[in-house]
């Protein structure tokens, strides 16, 4: 079982990762706007389905921000990618 603690860390290093991935220049700038877009579709309170809809309501926070992310990702060079993972998670090893 997952502790929450472990969330936490986990969290903070995830962003630690994309506020380095966001300030490398090597990243390609449509990799930094997706990653924004997901970011604010996530914080910011609407949704393309509203939440109140049973089931859709939900799915589309789970399915759309990993989504972007996942897109933003595969824009970035894999060797810059996994210097700046391996740095922040202490992995010699990719993700």
């Amino acid at each position: 079982m997952v502790s929450f603690r472990r969330i936490k860390v986990n969290l903070k290093k995830s962003m630690e990762l994309a506020k380095a991935l966001k300030e490398d220049e090597r990243v390609p700038r449509v990799s930094k706007v997706l990653l924004g877009v997901a970011l604010g579709y996530f914080l910011l309170p609407m949704d393309l389905i509203p939440d109140f809809i049973p089931l859709f309501g939900q799915l589309d926070d789970l399915i759309i921000v990993p989504l972007l992310v996942f897109v933003a990702i595969r824009f970035i060079p894999k060797e810059v990618f996994l210097e700046h993972y391996r740095k922040i998670f202490n992995k010699g090893s990719s993700p």
